[in-house]
């Protein structure tokens, strides 16, 4: 994995976890009602974006290395 794709997920994770997080869990951290089931959400909430765009981000990364390889070897 190139360090790129997790600094990139990094940062998604951070904007598109607090947004959901206030879309969310405003009432929670709010009222400061910290039990651990709304602790649990509220990091997974955090988790599932930084997830989903290493994964997306990987892949893309695999396919243009793929693309990349092909082309140099089929214009020789």
């Amino acid at each position: 994995m190139l360090s790129k794709n997790i600094k990139n997920a990094l940062i998604i994770a951070v904007v598109v976890g607090t947004i959901l997080n206030t879309i969310n869990s405003y009432d929670v951290i709010w009222e400061g009602d910290f039990t651990f089931r709304n602790t649990l959400r509220i990091v997974f909430t955090y988790i599932t974006p930084f997830c989903v765009s290493l994964y997306s981000s990987t892949l893309a990364s695999k396919s243009f290395e793929k693309t990349t390889i092909k082309n140099t070897v089929t214009s020789k």
